[in-house]
């Protein structure tokens, strides 16, 4: 399973240092995606999916 960004996406950036796979990329330039092939959903990396904790309007969800 991944995590998708929403629409209600900010593209505020926060989420992108946070990913320990490099997973999240600008999409068109109003928000920002996952690519669905390499999130883990920081699986083996932290307990909780980093995205997630830090997003400040909540667009992230589990897809």
């Amino acid at each position: 399973m991944a995590m998708k960004i929403t629409e209600e996406c900010i593209a505020c950036g926060a989420c992108v240092p946070e990913c320990p796979t490099d997973s999240i990329s600008e999409g068109d330039g109003v928000l920002y995606v996952i690519d669905a092939a390499t999130c883990v959903e920081c699986v083996g990396h932290y307990d909780a999916p980093q995205c997630i904790a830090v997003c400040p309007v909540e667009c992230i969800l589990k897809a």
